[in-house]
């Protein structure tokens, strides 16, 4: 607002003049993508962008009116408060994105259905003003053309970056250049090019960003590229090894490490192993001083045999004056069952795409990302941090690997690199020994408020006894724990290293600490090791727990699903392994498989041990395994003194108990397959007890339709308050539609269906256990009459579900299953072509529609691979993905008042914090612009194309088993 100075008394003062009455003129872009449920209705997303063309706004009311009577708005929206009257549908601005500037656009929307028909709205208002056109600003188009992926150098290195960028309705006004989240140059006019000079070895990603006149960003496609040392010419070879689908062909690429004085000839010739795999025509490639750096490619190929034998060469690229490279090519036999298999050589183009360097989906170290994108916030809060999760899919993809080439090296690289990186070794958890299993832990409420952290230590609140600790360190000699930590800083984002030294990559970290409502966007990073070098005075640790003095200490916190997962792909390892003849090559490593899911039955039991049934701090403690529930819990943790001299250590589990987190193919598996029966007296039986209690969970979470709720707590509200008086109970623990945590609820995200009923279908695949074939035929029934595939091929899973009722009553009988529950009920929300889950979902499908013959389920996988394969880019699957949640990227984090720190990088923790302020580093990624205009309301949210490793990963798998399952 303008202000005006006033003679005032002989005093000057400055006073609002009154505003001239604001010019409101807009733009509205309707986008409305529907789907059909049923002939003549079906359910829509309508994506609406908002652009002032008039003076400044500081709120807003957007109108318009549907054609039909059968279009409806339903309550879930975002970017604006949404309600409709008749045909009237109205949207008015939240407290965040009142303030629109002149030229500046918003994304906004919501979900709805239709019957009869679904035409778009033809006109709009803002303030009562009826907006002009449908006209958009598209932002530019940008490519990099310099250099080209998996391209390599030699140190120190000159990288001659281009691109070619172009906009459709004005001028590109710069292009950026960035390795990773660093910025290298600018360039304003075309063409747009920058000289990286005196680069030093090392991996790097080269992304160009193009900026146009109106301020709208597109970030390039990543491209990696690899500077060695230089250690004289030689010969570049990507990949050293790789899968050759039988009766076709894959492609090594060679380039020289510097430029020749004269013309270089290199040939490729196998040197052994099976000679159905050959060079596929020239078998030379010349190189001269203008063309050494370009990849030149030489096919390998696979003869169509008629065994189910994958066999293996070893090729030697060589050339006159340099040091010879060997490639390691397997063929990948695509006679499953007899016959060509096209999604057995699908399988083998995605699992390549997956272990190229150039597309950047493994650390230096071979640690897999959680994505090969960086900016990504959902649950990790970078995509350069890994899961254990993501682990556990590196062993599912790398064990499909061995049942489709025999060849098992890879399995078991890829568990030596999970217990490298992933389970802490004796030096990260060295207090063990000090572990008292009759005191465990400490009590410390949760809280649903935020605010209501630090929470008080109280050791008037008796915990049980724990009664493994002594059975593990009897079985293998060591109080050490055998399971994944849940999270990593593979880069070193944070710069925390490895307890406090700065530096060391890999880092184990944490975020979650503060109840359910903590969301992503509220969390405040810490080291998993907290020698107080980081954050404040005593670390991070009063951040989250209060008490009378803090010491230096390591602590660890376990994701059950990914370990359960770890398990049920050492099962199918075994078998196929097993069926080849080559059980002994993995037998090791599914020893240790045994061995995880030995300690993964810290997962059964109370956070404190208690009974389940607890409704205050003061209920009985266990006193053996009387505190188990037999379901795989949220977490179990462990941790203790960095001094070896202090002299304590602790454990806990969780009471919350969440659907999408059991795994019966894993307690199956644990309980009836000799490989796989851990080691400890009483294992086997604790997982035959979980195998029926994970089955009768399941069924008493069954709603009418055949989606399954949420879970049990035996912690209600995380303190062992008495649960509200109606709440039916499993085996003494509350039913809770949203166990664990709620911002977003935890059950409404389609996936966690996906993934669980996988496991329930893979069970019966195997077993034809009768309980799982129930449970799936009204999952399966359900899920299919949710899901649309179109004529062109396209697909539309559930994403959002949303519930109501609860359980039919009270269950905790040791046999048989629980009743049905006609009065819970679920509602699919709003539907996704996400790939991940289409995978999953597809696997739930085939497994089930393997054993039941089943053909409607069989053809429904079938078309959601197709569907999936559609879209593919250079890295493997993806669809755009539009980001509104990252209007939180400015949300404030609570800090307690008084409390002041510092992050590695220097940024300041206080109560001003957000969180961005304390991951500055998002303002140097590539990606930031587009997420920056939209917070400033200068752009529409942004949208990109994700590649999470699981995601990958469960396709492949997917495409890998129904080639297996339908050969």
């Amino acid at each position: 607002m303008a202000t005006t100075l006033v003679l005032v008394a002989s005093a000057t003062a400055a006073v609002a003049a009154a505003p001239a009455q604001a010019a409101v003129a807009c733009d509205v872009t309707y986008a409305a993508n529907q789907w059909t449920s049923s002939p003549g209705q079906g359910g829509f997303t309508a994506n609406i962008t908002l652009r002032n063309t008039g003076d400044p706004l500081t709120s807003w009311s957007l109108v318009f009116d549907y054609p039909t009577t059968g279009q409806r708005y339903t309550p879930s929206g975002w970017g604006a408060n949404w309600s409709q009257s008749g045909t009237r549908v109205t949207g008015t601005n939240m407290p965040y994105n009142g303030n629109l500037a002149t030229g500046a656009s918003i994304s906004i929307g919501f979900n709805g259905t239709w019957t009869g028909s679904n035409p778009n709205p033809t006109s709009f208002s803002v303030n009562g003003t009826t907006c002009g056109g449908t006209g958009t600003n598209p932002p530019p188009t940008v490519s990099l053309t310099s250099p080209s992926a998996g391209q390599a150098f030699t140190a120190p290195a000159t990288v001659p970056i281009a691109a070619t960028a172009a906009d459709s309705n004005g001028t590109v006004s710069r292009v950026d250049f960035y390795q990773g989240s660093t910025l290298l140059g600018t360039d304003t006019s075309s063409p747009y090019s920058y000289n990286w000079t005196n680069v030093a070895a090392g991996n790097y990603s080269i992304t160009a960003r193009a900026t146009d006149n109106g301020g709208a960003t597109t970030t390039s496609s990543p491209v990696g590229i690899t500077v060695s040392q230089n250690t004289g010419p030689r010969l570049n070879v990507s990949p050293t090894t790789l899968s050759v689908p039988e009766s076709g062909t894959a492609n090594v690429g060679i380039r020289l490490s510097q430029a020749p004085t004269s013309n270089v000839t290199v040939t490729v010739a196998r040197v052994s192993g099976d000679t159905d795999l050959t060079v596929s025509g020239s078998a030379t490639r010349t190189f001269t001083a203008s063309n050494w750096n370009t990849v030149q490619n030489v096919p390998l190929a696979a003869a169509n045999d008629t065994d189910s034998t994958a066999g293996s060469a070893v090729f030697r690229v060589s050339a006159s004056g340099y040091p010879s490279v060997d490639v390691t090519a397997t063929e990948a036999d695509d006679d499953v069952g007899g016959g060509d298999n096209e999604y057995v050589q699908r399988f083998i183009e995605l699992y390549n795409e997956i272990h190229d360097p150039a597309n950047g989906y493994f650390s230096p170290e071979g640690v897999p990302y959680h994505s090969v994108e960086t900016f990504m916030v959902e649950a990790p809060d970078h995509g350069h941090e890994t899961t254990s999760e993501a682990y556990s899919y590196y062993l599912w993809l790398e064990a499909v690997y061995g049942q489709v080439t025999g060849d098992w090296t890879k399995f078991n690289n890829a568990w030596t690199s999970l217990e490298r990186y992933i389970i802490p070794a004796t030096a990260d958890q060295p207090t063990n020994s000090f572990y008292n299993p009759s005191d465990p832990a400490t009590y410390a409420p949760e809280h649903l408020q935020i605010s209501n952290y630090p929470s008080q230590m109280d050791t008037g609140v008796t915990p049980g006894v724990d009664p493994l600790a002594n059975e593990l360190q009897s079985t293998y000699g060591t109080r050490d724990i055998y399971g994944m930590h849940w999270l990593l800083d593979v880069d070193n984002t944070y710069g925390f290293g490895r307890c406090g030294d700065g530096t060391t990559r890999p880092v184990y970290i944490n975020t979650y600490q503060r109840g359910p409502e903590e969301s992503v966007f509220e969390t405040i990073p810490q080291p998993s090791c907290d020698t107080f070098a980081h954050g404040g005075t005593n670390g991070f640790l009063d951040l989250f727990i209060r008490d009378s003095s803090y010491a230096r200490q390591w602590k660890y916190t376990n994701a059950p699903d990914a370990d359960a997962r770890a398990v049920q792909v050492a099962y199918w390892a075994q078998t196929w392994a097993t069926a080849q003849g080559r059980a002994s090559q993995i037998s090791s490593t599914v020893a240790k498989a045994a061995r995880m899911g030995d300690y993964l039955r810290y997962a059964m039991y109370d956070k404190y041990f208690k009974r389940p049934g607890c409704t205050s701090p003061s209920c009985p403690a266990g006193t053996g395994k009387d505190s188990a529930a037999y379901l795989l819990n949220w977490y179990y943790a462990w941790g203790g003194a960095t001094d070896t001299s202090a002299g304590w250590a602790w454990r806990i589990g969780s009471s919350h108990n969440h659907s999408g987190y059991q795994n019966p193919m894993a307690a199956w598996a644990l309980s009836n397959v000799t490989a796989l029966r851990p080691r400890s007296s009483t294992a086997a039986t604790d997982w035959s007890t979980s195998l029926t209690r994970q089955l009768q969970f399941y069924k008493w979470l069954q709603s009418a339709e055949g989606a399954i709720a949420g879970g049990a707590t035996n912690s209600w509200n995380g303190n062992y308050s008495a649960p509200p008086s109606g709440l039916p109970k499993f085996f003494g623990m509350a039913y809770d539609w949203q166990p664990v945590y709620h911002d977003p609820p935890s059950n409404q995200w389609f996936g966690f269906q996906a993934w669980t009923m996988e496991r329930v279908a893979e069970l019966y695949n195997v077993t034809g256990n009768a309980d799982a074939k129930a449970i799936l035929d009204k999952w399966v029934t359900w899920a299919l009459a949710n899901t649309t595939i179109g004529s062109d091929g396209s697909y539309q899973i559930p994403s959002t579900l949303r519930w109501t009722g609860q359980p039919a009553g009270d269950f905790s009988s040791t046999s048989g299953m629980p009743p049905n529950n006609p009065n819970l009920s679920v509602t699919v929300v709003d539907h996704t072509q996400d790939v991940g889950v289409a995978g999953a979902y597809a696997k739930v499908l085939m497994y089930y529609a393997a054993r039941a013959n089943h053909a409607q389920a069989r053809d429904t996988a079938k078309a959601l691979l197709d569907g999936v394969w559609e879209n593919r880019d250079d890295k493997g699957v993806s669809v755009p993905e539009t980001k509104t949640d990252y209007q939180r990227i400015d949300d404030p984090v609570y800090v307690p008042p008084g409390w002041t720190g510092e992050m590695p990088n220097g940024d300041p923790i206080n109560s001003s914090s957000t969180f961005l302020s304390i991951r500055s580093f998002y303002e140097d990624d590539p990606d930031w612009p587009e997420v920056r205009n939209f917070l400033n309301g200068t752009g529409p949210a942004p949208t990109f194309n994700y590649h999470r490793f699981w995601a990958q990963v469960d396709v492949a798998v997917a495409l890998a088993e129904y080639g297996r399952l339908f050969p």
